[in-house]
């Protein structure tokens, strides 16, 4: 799967919502994976759809991370043991929350300046 970055770099959520997210005075209608490289629309509507094939992108770049937040919708679902598994050999921490927690802790670590990625399922 090959993303194309609706913004270069990663920058603070400015909102969440109605099926998308606004950054960067832009709006995106579904999911993102944020990445240091940029920030992607990420074409997964549901927890259930994600697999650990899904967190190539991220796996690829995983020296620039310290840790994945994972915000899985409108409530917090956990991931199987294989996705810890998957994260603990790229050596990348793993947080799960809805994406509602997710997006807010994203802003407030990106601010600090720290190397955190975040993959948000779009919510309503």
């Amino acid at each position: 799967m090959t993303l194309d970055a609706y913004y270069p770099e990663p920058i603070e959520l400015e909102a969440y919502g109605n099926g998308g997210f606004r950054f960067g005075d832009m709006s995106h209608k579904g999911s993102l994976l944020i990445l240091s490289s940029g920030i992607y629309g990420w074409p997964y509507g549901s927890f259930e759809d994600v697999t650990i094939d899904s967190f190539k992108a991220l796996f690829d770049e995983a020296e620039r991370h310290e840790f994945l937040i994972f915000g899985t919708g409108e409530t917090q679902k956990f991931p199987g043991v294989e996705f810890k598994g998957a994260f603990i050999e790229a050596g990348l921490g793993l947080e799960v929350m809805d994406t509602g927690a997710a997006a807010r802790t994203y802003n407030v670590l990106q601010a600090e300046g720290r190397k955190v990625a975040a993959a948000l399922i779009a919510v309503d």
